[in-house]
């Protein structure tokens, strides 16, 4: 890895804007959370790989803790978690240079030597400090990462997607299925779904379905559907048909990769939980989605 874009620590640069920088108040959130979550599903099922959203907690963060509330995190040893770049612009895939990342309630460390391992592969690039700190899409993961995996010995492998193409998608896939098919692993994806509105450049209307808001949701469950089935193919389709806006289709589309390379073990991907910012009505109006999925080992 460059020692030029070698740091320390990855500060919480998102804390008390996007979430609550106060310890207590953060840690009685996720817990609220997560309990309501598991009273509306049954005990933890051993996840090996989640899809949840990356907004600012008041609005994503229970629709979050159902994709967390059903890790087992005594069998984690590692975490990869993927995000989207938002604000730099990216062809390849790209790991932190941090040793560590902050979170008000607790330091993560970052897993050097797997990371290490990745850039050798010579398909990796390395975030500098600013690019790791101003993306929200990983950070956002963190807290609930630190809550889930408390009292257990885990290691962190932040990795930030760039704007893949299908080929570009199923070769990192086949890099992380190797890594997927270990039990002791967790996948982390991160991705909020539909951005409507015309401050995001995006306003697909059917008005056979309803009011916008069940019509963005119909447009939500047609890749939701497709993700559930695997079908790599068919959400590359849908996403050139509709062109909806789900921030995080690179990194679902490398978990999608992955799993389908991943001849070992067969899992079974399934939604539990969708929602959305606003119940938009007018085309002056905007929302985004959010839905929570989970992958477990057949």
């Amino acid at each position: 890895m460059s020692q030029r874009n070698s740091y320390a620590k990855r500060e919480a640069f998102h804390a008390g804007s996007w979430y609550s920088n106060g310890a207590v108040t953060l840690e009685n959130e996720l817990q609220t959370w997560l309990s309501a979550a598991k009273e509306e599903q049954s005990e933890a099922i051993g996840a090996r790989a989640i899809i949840a959203p990356h907004a600012g907690y008041s609005y994503s963060g229970p629709t979050a803790a159902f994709a967390y509330s059903s890790i087992e995190p005594e069998k984690v040893k590692r975490v990869f978690l993927l995000g989207p770049s938002h604000h730099f612009y990216l062809e390849n895939c790209a790991i932190t240079g941090a040793k560590e990342y902050a979170t008000p309630i607790g330091n993560i460390p970052v897993d050097v030597e797997l990371s290490e391992k990745l850039h050798e592969t010579g398909l990796f690039s390395v975030m500098s400090k600013k690019v790791d700190e101003e993306e929200h899409s990983l950070e956002m993961h963190l807290p609930y990462i630190v809550h889930i995996m408390k009292h257990h010995a885990y290691k962190l492998v932040p990795v930030l997607v760039g704007n893949l193409d299908p080929k570009a998608e199923k070769k990192f896939g086949a890099v992380f299925a190797e890594y997927l098919s270990n039990e002791s692993n967790l996948f982390v994806i991160s991705s909020d779904f539909c951005h409507w509105g015309a401050r995001f450049g995006f306003q697909h209307y059917n008005k056979e379905d309803g009011e916008i808001y069940q019509s963005i949701e119909k447009l939500d469950r047609m890749g939701m559907t497709l993700i559930e089935k695997l079908d790599f193919d068919g959400f590359i389709t849908y996403l050139r048909k509709y062109k909806n806006t789900i921030c995080g289709r690179h990194p679902i589309g490398v978990l999608l990769a992955a799993i389908n390379q991943c001849n070992s073990v067969k899992f079974d991907l399934k939604f539990v939980k969708y929602a959305q910012s606003s119940q938009c009505r007018s085309a002056t109006g905007s929302s985004v989605s959010y839905a929570s999925a989970i992958a477990v080992p057949r």
